[in-house]
């Protein structure tokens, strides 16, 4: 089973927008991996809001779905 981090877009729905480097999307080999990665960026996230260099973050923008290659 391979995961993705999914971010809601008002344009376009439920989209995988995580890249390794700007073009490759990124998916994990684990449930666990794609936890802990989202939690990390959620936490960066919340971090920036505190010092005010973003104005919120919030995190039901954001969703891990299992994918079939």
């Amino acid at each position: 089973m391979t995961y993705e981090v999914q971010t809601y877009t008002l344009c376009g729905g439920w989209l995988n927008l995580w890249t390794d480097d700007g073009n490759t999307l990124v998916t994990f080999e684990t449930l666990e991996d794609a936890q802990k990665e989202l939690a990390g960026f959620l936490e960066d996230q919340a971090y920036f809001v505190e010092i005010g260099h973003l104005e919120e973050v919030c995190p039901q923008d954001y969703k891990i779905v299992e994918v079939t290659a």
